[in-house]
């Protein structure tokens, strides 16, 4: 019983039935317009008229709900006065197909229809309910209760009965304003709501931007990560040689401060992205700037190798700017966990594959260089993905000595800096990867 009343005792009941009530106030405005096909056809029926009069009334109310102006209107309105939780109507049921963005544009005229109407029907009985309920009790206004049921008729007048049934009209008053804001609140998130489309649109475009923030994420991931190894060893050495060698310590602190401004543009535009600001353009990285890349590895006191074949501007730019990042990731593994030793880096441009060999020399302790590196474990899980959603193919792991890339891969896991069993300056670590060029065109 009390969770029966408890509906009744709440602020949003009346404030929900106000917003009824207010609906159809709002309908009067319509009412000289309405009234005009009645007065031009006198000679019509009552009863034809009044069936006119409403028709034209609900054509004029629909017509008021096609007003973008309108939905937002009630959107705000039904947030504020009902406490329904309904997004702000935006385009995006704009991707849906013709035939959905007509339907989806109907449900503000039918609520609008269905609000005015629920507005009027609570307000005339809720109206009269609580008339009666205030004019019974002792006769005020000569007010006089009868029900009639089967030829019998039953009168309440005076007395305490008056009393009584003034409480029951008081009672159904306030739970017709109850059942009107119920309905109402019921109504709202159906047709007030995003549509069956905009919410797919919705969903779409919350997948594009965690797509989008999962791509900034690996490019954060490869650029300032190689950049802070290859600076931590790039300072290293120039502590080593600074007295001995100002010439090498010179450079290494001039490639750290080359490395350092690269790795803060990619910051920026990261951080401009995530922030949803307007951040500049991009940027991009291909195969062009390999040589920018081995260079930087010089620098930090590592032996590069490079095996280059092929028109590597032919590549195409998404295969291309992959491959870079692919390739600064290899290598910035192969200066934390390798030691030392030439690395080999082999890049060879097909007609139908781009195929990428990072090679490098591993001891029985990884990160023996320049002291060890944390890991976080993404690195080559990342690599993974990043292959995969190129429907490429992607290897890597330890492998016996011998030349550079022979032998098979040992048993070894493909984690972020891991390293398989072997002696101790012959085993190698490979990373091998192969991209199919014309499926990226």
């Amino acid at each position: 019983m009390i969770r029966g009343i408890r509906p009744l005792l709440r602020g949003s009941t009346y404030t929900g039935a106000l917003f009824a009530y207010c609906g159809a106030l709002g309908s009067l405005a319509l009412l000289p317009v309405v009234m005009v096909p009645a007065l031009a056809w006198r000679s019509a029926p009552y009863g034809v008229q009044v069936v006119l009069t409403l028709l034209v009334w609900a054509v004029l109310i629909g017509v008021v709900g096609l007003a973008r102006t309108t939905r937002r209107v009630l959107v705000a309105s039904a947030r504020r006065l009902l406490g329904v939780a309904l997004p702000d109507p935006g385009a995006a049921g704009a991707s849906g197909t013709a035939g959905a963005a007509v339907a989806d544009r109907w449900r503000t005229p039918l609520w609008l229809l269905l609000h005015v109407a629920l507005g009027w029907t609570g307000a005339l009985a809720s109206g009269l309910l609580l008339l009666a309920g205030l004019s019974l009790p002792g006769g005020w206004l000569d007010g006089r209760a009868q029900l009639s049921l089967f030829g019998r008729s039953a009168s309440v007048a005076d007395g305490g009965w008056s009393w009584a049934v003034a409480v029951v009209c008081v009672l159904l008053a306030v739970a017709g304003c109850a059942a009107v804001a119920a309905a109402l609140r019921w109504l709202a998130p159906r047709l007030l709501g995003p549509s069956a489309a905009e919410r797919l649109a919705q969903a779409a475009e919350r997948e594009r931007r965690l797509a989008e923030r999962n791509r900034l994420a690996h490019e954060l991931h490869d650029s300032i990560g190689h950049t802070l190894t290859a600076a931590t060893i790039q300072a290293a050495v120039a502590g080593e040689v600074l007295d001995a060698d100002p010439v090498t310590a010179r450079a290494a602190m001039r490639s750290i401060e080359e490395s350092t401004r690269a790795a803060l543009e990619d910051l920026d535009y990261v951080l401009g992205v995530l922030r949803e600001e307007e951040a500049g353009t991009a940027p991009t990285r291909t195969l062009a700037d390999l040589p920018e890349l081995l260079d930087r590895l010089r620098h930090a006191g590592a032996v590069a190798e490079p095996e280059l074949s092929g028109d590597l501007a032919q590549v195409p730019g998404t295969i291309s700017r992959a491959a870079y990042r692919i390739l600064q990731e290899g290598l910035t593994n192969a200066l934390r966990h390798g030691a030392g030793g030439p690395i080999t880096v082999r890049v060879a441009a097909g007609p139908d594959a781009l195929e990428l060999r990072v090679v490098n020399q591993v001891g029985a302790v990884a990160g023996a260089g320049v002291g060890g590196f944390p890991t976080s474990g993404h690195g080559l899980p990342g690599l993974a993905e990043r292959v995969r959603l190129l429907h490429g193919e992607f290897e890597a792991g330890p492998v016996g000595g011998g030349p550079a890339g022979d032998g098979s891969v040992g048993g070894g896991p493909a984690g972020d800096g891991s390293v398989g069993d072997g002696p101790a300056g012959d085993a190698r670590w490979r990373l091998a990867v192969r991209l199919p060029v014309r499926a990226a065109v």
